[in-house]
């Protein structure tokens, strides 16, 4: 029985998708986003499980992916479908920039099954990285008074370059850091606690209105730590 509860905690990741993709359809952006961070905790607690009691298997880590695609692809897509809708865009237009996203994010984590390096680092963006990029967006705009947000999810032009950019991001061949701690030292772990220091600091500041500046703040951490440090290191360098 016990070697059962990560790949339960990974059904209950799905569901969690499944409810966020309904939501989204009914309109309601806010719960879906809930249930898509809900998913993501859900999506960290069934590889710690495993960890944990050393309950891996080829069935799970499938069943993971199919998970990630439905609570990490399909139901932000759907998001992006309805803030595009309601923005004025035509059906057919907004259901071709919106499925970019579950697409790429199929794409991306097949790519994912089949390469073992990706550990410590990612090769393009990870699919809860990209989901959150979009709830961020939703949530910032639902909970703040704040005019830009507010802008951005009604633009179908602004959500269009969005999804678009997320797509990119999940399929381009560029490093980005995982959030999982190599040890405690701070050598080998810069990019995460820098990334840890700067999210505190802007959620302090700016409470809901952080979250996406706190995606921004990924982003331009995993691509431009690796340039400083390669200029740090110098020319000779290995």
């Amino acid at each position: 029985m016990i070697r059962h509860i990560p790949n339960g905690l990974t059904l209950l990741n799905l569901v969690c998708g499944f409810a966020a993709t309904i939501y989204a359809i009914k309109g309601y952006n806010d719960y879906a986003s809930y249930c898509i961070m809900a998913g993501m905790v859900l999506d960290f607690s069934d590889g710690f499980a495993a960890r944990l009691l050393k309950a891996y298997s080829d069935i799970g880590k499938d069943l993971d992916s199919l998970a990630d695609v439905v609570t990490f692809g399909i139901a932000p897509g759907a998001i992006v479908m309805n803030l595009l809708t309601g923005g004025g865009m035509s059906f057919l237009p907004a259901f071709a920039v919106a499925a970019l996203i579950p697409a790429a994010s199929a794409l991306r984590l097949a790519k994912f099954n089949n390469d073992t390096t990706q550990v410590t680092t990612f090769r393009g963006m990870a699919t809860p990285a990209s989901a959150f990029t979009v709830v961020s967006v939703v949530l910032a705009a639902a909970f703040t008074d704040s005019q830009i947000y507010d802008t951005m999810t009604a633009s179908p032009l602004i959500i269009s370059l969005l999804a678009f950019f997320l797509a990119v991001m999940m399929l381009l061949n560029v490093p980005m850091f995982s959030l999982k701690l190599t040890g405690i030292r701070w050598k080998g772990n810069e990019e995460r606690y820098l990334f840890a220091g700067i999210s505190l600091v802007l959620l302090a500041v700016f409470r809901v209105s952080a979250l996406p500046m706190i995606m921004a703040a990924y982003i331009l951490i995993s691509l431009l730590f690796p340039l400083a440090a390669g200029r740090r290191a110098g020319p000779g360098a290995a």
